[in-house]
């Protein structure tokens, strides 16, 4: 696999961390200081997936994605 496709497929794994943490940290908080922090993580997570996913769609339609 091209190594560009490898940093784009971790980047969607740990975009996938992200969202996991930002849940269970919303669950776990006790001050609206962590709501804030999880809410910041959640919606950079969810940028970046969208990005990511458009690179990757990219590289498919040139047909590059192996």
């Amino acid at each position: 696999m091209k190594a560009c496709n490898q940093n784009i497929r971790t980047t969607l794994k740990l975009v996938k961390k992200m969202i996991e943490l930002a849940n269970a940290g919303d669950e776990d908080r006790d001050d609206v200081g962590c709501g804030i922090l999880y809410g910041i993580l959640r919606d950079s997570a969810y940028r970046i997936k969208k990005i990511a996913e458009n690179e990757k769609n990219t590289h498919m339609d040139k047909g590059k994605w192996d």
